[in-house]
C-alpha cells in the first residue's frame, strides 16, 4: 500500500510542477508566435510574479486573492513596458538581434529586482493556509490544488481569448502574416506589446502560484523559466497544446525520477530531455 501512496504523491507533485512549466511554456509560445523570437525575459516574469505577490501581501497588507491579482496585473504591465521601451526601439528585423536583446533585458530586470528586494531569500505563505487534502493515502497541500485549478482556468481563458476577442484575433493575424496585418489596418506595434503583456501575465501567474511552496528570490525564475523553455521545446515550440503536454510530461518525469531514482537528477533531467528532443525530434511532440 505504501508503494501506491508514494506513486500518488509523486504524480500529484509532477502535475503541480508540470502546470507551472506549462504556464511558462505558453508565455514563450505567445511571443514566439507573434514575433518569431524566443523571449528570455519570460524567466524574469516568473520572479517578478513572486516578488510583487510578496510586496502586495507584506507591504500592502492585501488579502491573498487580491494580492495575486495585483501581482499578475503588475507583471502584465511590466511585460508591455519591456516591449515598448526595450525591444521596439531597436528597430531591427533580425530575430537573432531581438533574441540577444531579450537576454540583455533579462539581466537588467534581474538587477533591478536585486536592488529593490535584495538578495536574501523571502517567504510567502500559502494562499489558503496550511490545510491539506488526503487522496489515496497521499497528502496534498491546498496550494497545489490552487496551482492545478488556476492553471486550468488560465489555459481555458487563453483559448477563449484567442478565439473570441479582437486582440486575440489580431495576434493570430500578426502571427500569420505581419505585413498583411499592417496593410489591413492592424496596429502591429500594439499587438506585439500585447503579446509581451500576455506573456507577462502567464509568467506572473506562475510565479505567484509557485512561490508559496518554494523559495523566493530575485533569480528564482531562471531555473523555472528554463524548464518551461524545455517544456515548450518538448511539446513543439509555439504549439499551445504542445506547451501544456510538454509541461505535464516534464513535471511527471522529474517527480518520478526524484522519487524512484534520486532527487539529484531532478534539475538535470529537464535539460537531458531538451537535448534528446533536439537530437531526435527537433519539432517536438506536437510541433
Amino acid at each position: 500500500m505504501s508503494g501506491w501512496t508514494d506513486l500518488v504523491q509523486f504524480l500529484f507533485a509532477g502535475v503541480t510542477a508540470g502546470a507551472i512549466y506549462a504556464l511558462v511554456a505558453l508565455g514563450f509560445g505567445v511571443v514566439h508566435n507573434t514575433m518569431g523570437i524566443v523571449n528570455f525575459t519570460q524567466v524574469d516574469f516568473v520572479s517578478l510574479g513572486g516578488m510583487l505577490l510578496y510586496s502586495a501581501l507584506h507591504a500592502g497588507g492585501l488579502p491573498a486573492p487580491v494580492a495575486v491579482l495585483v501581482a499578475v496585473a503588475g507583471v502584465t504591465l511590466i511585460g508591455a513596458v519591456v516591449e515598448v521601451l526595450g525591444v521596439r526601439p531597436s528597430r531591427s528585423d533580425s530575430h537573432l538581434v531581438l533574441i540577444f536583446l531579450t537576454i540583455g533585458l533579462s539581466i537588467i530586470l534581474r538587477g533591478l529586482m536585486k536592488l529593490i528586494w535584495g538578495k536574501n531569500r523571502l517567504a510567502v505563505p500559502p494562499l489558503s493556509g496550511e490545510a491539506v487534502w488526503t487522496l489515496g493515502g497521499a497528502t496534498i497541500l491546498t496550494q497545489t490544488v490552487w496551482i492545478v485549478v488556476l492553471t486550468a482556468v488560465a489555459i481555458w481563458g487563453l483559448r477563449w481569448f484567442f478565439r473570441h476577442t479582437d486582440w486575440g484575433l489580431a495576434m493570430r493575424a500578426v502571427a500569420a502574416n505581419e505585413t498583411a496585418a499592417a496593410v489591413v489596418g492592424l496596429r502591429v506595434g500594439r499587438v506585439k506589446a500585447a503579446s509581451f503583456a500576455l506573456a507577462g501575465a502567464l509568467g506572473g501567474l506562475a510565479g505567484a502560484l509557485i512561490t508559496p511552496i518554494t523559495t523566493l528570490a530575485y533569480d528564482v525564475g531562471v531555473l523555472l523559466g528554463l524548464k518551461g523553455f524545455a517544456a515548450a521545446i518538448l511539446g513543439g515550440f509555439g504549439s499551445f497544446p504542445g506547451a501544456i503536454a510538454g509541461g505535464l510530461i516534464l513535471g511527471l518525469l522529474e517527480s518520478l525520477a526524484a522519487g524512484y531514482l534520486s532527487s539529484a537528477y531532478k534539475d538535470v533531467l529537464a535539460f537531458v530531455v531538451l537535448m534528446g528532443v533536439l537530437f531526435l525530434r527537433p519539432r517536438g511532440l506536437l510541433g
